[in-house]
């Protein structure tokens, strides 16, 4: 695992359930935060499953449509309480680790796909992703023909990857026509990164091949991640 000593800390509790050699499912817990910003997401299979919006005050299931959906209640009351111990613990990682420089590991190029086969008027769902950036989060920004656009975007919160850099989604909503190009631009602290797709004609979709590429199949392993979400914190320090 890559270490990010001075702005980690994190617990780690495994287990393997399985009655031979092959594994099961592995799922992944993570709570971060800063003096403005809060984190609190639930992940299963590489998929980020159950989220806490603290804008909204609410918890956001944002689960594809291919599985059975899964509710979290009271995920929400617990996110809030989380936030206090994780407020408690930035202000010792602050005192301790304050004189240590911020480590910057720079995003992917954004990869671009749409979630369905692309037909010519019909609805369908543009997807940005990004990995192996450090620290979180990323912001995204899309444009239609170099126009801002705004309705219908949605983003993910950050997820942890085994290395200890993350990977971010962001979705657009869209009703493709020939000729359109389409812009997904990734901010990350002073970079920033930019990937078009245009409509050509009609395209199959290489979101399947994306997820399963994604995936992560190496057994039951739960994982709880605290703290790590510290940039703003220690950018105000």
């Amino acid at each position: 695992m890559k270490m990010k000593v001075m702005k980690v800390m994190v617990l780690v509790l495994s287990a393997l359930l399985c009655d031979s050699a092959e594994v099961l499912h592995e799922d992944i817990g993570v709570v971060g935060c800063s003096d403005s910003d809060g984190e609190d997401m639930y992940g299963l299979e590489g998929e980020v499953v159950w989220f806490a919006d603290f804008q909204q005050k609410k918890g956001v299931e944002p689960q594809p449509d291919f599985i059975d959906h899964i509710t979290y209640p009271g995920g929400y009351e617990q996110a809030v309480a989380n936030q206090q111990i994780c407020k408690s613990n930035l202000k010792i990682d602050r005192k301790n680790y304050k004189d240590f420089p911020l480590e910057r590991d720079p995003p992917s190029s954004p990869m671009i796909y749409p979630r369905d086969d692309v037909e010519p008027g019909e609805r369908n769902v543009l997807i940005c992703h990004v990995t192996g950036f450090y620290p979180a989060p990323v912001t995204f920004s899309w444009t239609r023909n170099q126009q801002n656009v705004t309705a219908g975007t949605s983003t993910n919160v950050p997820f942890i990857n085994k290395d200890g850099t993350f990977n971010q989604f962001s979705r657009l909503e869209f009703s493709p026509q020939l000729g359109d190009v389409y812009g997904c631009t990734v901010k990350h602290l002073d970079l920033q990164k930019t990937r078009f797709w245009d409509v050509e004609k009609p395209q199959r979709s290489v979101g399947p091949a994306v997820f399963c590429g994604l995936g992560l199949t190496v057994g039951l392993l739960g994982v709880a991640a605290g703290t790590f979400f510290l940039i703003k914190g220690n950018e105000c320090s």
